[in-house]
């Protein structure tokens, strides 16, 4: 009540082999006491807040995530009135009367799903809102507040969309800046977030990357930056939203004032190489947050925003309307080239890693020379000079407990802490993969892709740089490999180690320590060369650095 929402349709009749209503508000009775226990014991709205996040997990319902429905109401500001056509669960509404957000007086919203209009309606009554109106239908086919004029307008609508009325609606008002294609349904949204703003107000709309270039909507894209409506172009990394593998771009615009001249400059910001998420697939939200925010911030208050390369950049829409108009930042930003000092310190680090590297070659002690082709096609057993140990299987070490045995479906997940003297092994080909890495530090874990293995060797049955170093051998994973797929998967049971005395495992395990350090170098330094070189070439290009 009082919430906005439209009554539900009358009740179907039950199905054949349902029990009567009766029979089921007996059913229901335990449900309701229970809810109520609840309600009483942790407050109405947290009460709700946590049966609500439990029915769209359940459902499987799409919202948008907390940190970005966050960022989006920040960008908007401090407002009075808020509209989100497609709200879904009410997550952006709710955040625009977080602490970033503001408090809006008035919260208006519109849902295809009647249960999730209910749903929002009631969430954003509990947050404190003076006035919500929350109503359920195809905000395209059928607005439901087609003469609200609202501060801002905060959106994650549905994508690719077929059937959003491109026939039915193609003399609609709504299209200002022009009948959006049929496969163009986002630009529909966006032209309905300015339709329903005031002069002067701002939508925030989070899109698919593809909206920025998809030559079917070039001349929407292209009215867009002639009135001035666009303001501000942001792409942001996988992960912050569905689809959660794409990188997903928000938008800025702001309804033209008349009486006001159009802002002849559009903010374009890349985040999506800076702040994507780190090996253990988290986002770093606050420096995100911050980048995006402060960018904004410069841009929308009076001043000079300043430029930095390869993040962010102010560009005359003049400059961006040509014969693709693609909005793509990454296309428009310019690269973020080392200066002088910063190339010298680079080539310092390089220079002194490429030596550290060379200091760390092992020696090769002496091998015996290969046989001849001729002999190798005779019949023989192994090679000249080849140990032959006695060796045992992974299965039966962690069997006899000599090594503790730990998967997992991905690295990381569902294993253990790492201690000192752990061994994670990939379970895909090491070429695919890389090698088994021995834990050094508590706590730390070496980045393997894919599928993953703790192995935990007892100290005093087995040497771990011995153990990993064995288990890198070429002939000891082809022998324990699946080749029933593409993807080469390696049983870790089937690997092999040979049975020697611990002390002539650790003289093993010296060297196979000694080898990996000097591998590691040797990544470091490659990667300090691919910044060297890309750096350098970059200066040279632009004109910062002299061809001398």
């Amino acid at each position: 009540p009082g919430c906005g929402c439209r009554r539900p349709a009358p009740r179907a009749a039950a199905p054949a082999g349902a029990p009567p209503r009766s029979a089921a508000r007996r059913l229901g009775r335990p449900l309701r006491e229970a809810v109520a226990a609840l309600a009483a014991e942790r407050g109405t709205a947290d009460a709700f807040r946590d049966l609500l996040r439990r029915h769209l997990t359940a459902l499987t319902v799409v919202t948008t995530p907390a940190e970005t429905a966050a960022l989006m109401a920040e960008i908007a500001g401090p407002v009075r009135s808020v509209l989100d056509p497609a709200c879904g669960a009410g997550t952006l509404l709710a955040a625009a009367r977080g602490p970033r957000g503001g408090s809006p007086r008035e919260l208006r919203g519109q849902e295809k799903d009647p249960d999730l209009a209910r749903l929002a309606g009631l969430r954003l009554a509990m947050h404190g809102a003076h006035a919500v109106h929350v109503d359920h239908g195809d905000s395209l086919l059928a607005d439901r507040h087609p003469t609200a004029r609202v501060d801002a307008v905060l959106c994650h609508p549905p994508a690719n969309e077929r059937h959003w009325g491109h026939d039915d609606l193609a003399y609609d008002a709504r299209w200002e800046y022009g009948l959006p294609a049929r496969g163009e349904s986002e630009l529909a949204w966006v032209q309905h977030a300015l339709a329903r703003l005031r002069p002067g107000g701002t939508a925030v709309l989070l899109l698919p990357p593809a909206v920025a270039s998809r030559r079917a909507g070039r001349r929407v894209r292209s009215a867009l930056l002639r009135s001035g409506a666009l303001r501000a172009v942001v792409a942001l990394p996988a992960g912050v939203a569905p689809p959660h593998g794409l990188p997903l771009h928000l938008w800025v615009l702001t309804r033209p004032d008349a009486a006001a001249a159009p802002a002849p400059l559009v903010l374009l910001v890349d985040t999506v190489a800076e702040y994507a998420a780190d090996d253990r697939g988290g986002l770093d939200w606050p420096a995100l947050r911050a980048a995006v925010t402060d960018a904004w911030r410069a841009f929308a208050e009076p001043g000079e925003c300043t430029e930095l390369p390869g993040l962010r950049r102010v560009v005359p829409a003049i400059d961006l309307m040509d014969e693709e108009t693609d909005l793509t930042p990454a296309r428009h930003l310019r690269p973020a080239v080392p200066g002088g000092r910063a190339l010298t310190r680079l080539e310092r680090e390089l220079r002194d890693t490429l030596g550290r590297s060379t200091r760390l070659l092992p020696p090769l002690g002496d091998a015996p020379e290969p046989p001849p082709a001729a002999a190798l096609r005779t019949p023989q057993q192994g090679n000249p000079g080849a140990a032959h140990w006695a060796t045992v299987t992974i299965g039966e070490l962690a069997r006899a407990g000599a090594v503790e045995l730990h998967t997992a479906q991905t690295a990381g997940a569902e294993l253990p802490a790492a201690l000192p003297g752990d061994v994670f092994v990939p379970l895909l080909s090491p070429e695919a993969a890389g090698p088994p890495r021995v834990v050094t530090t508590a706590g730390s874990r070496p980045r393997v892709e894919g599928r993953a293995a703790l192995l935990r060797p007892d100290p005093l049955a087995l040497d771990p740089w011995f153990l990993a170093g064995f288990l890198r051998g070429s002939g000891n994973t082809r022998q324990a490999s699946s080749y029933a797929s593409r993807a080469t998967r390696i049983d870790i049971r089937r690997l092999r180690v040979p049975r020697i005395p611990l002390d002539e495992q650790r003289r093993y395990g010296e060297r196979f320590r000694d080898l990996a350090e000097f591998e590691v170098a040797l990544e470091h330094a490659a990667t300090l060369g691919r910044q060297f070189v890309q750096g350098t070439v970059d200066g040279l290009a632009d004109g910062t650095l002299p061809p001398v």
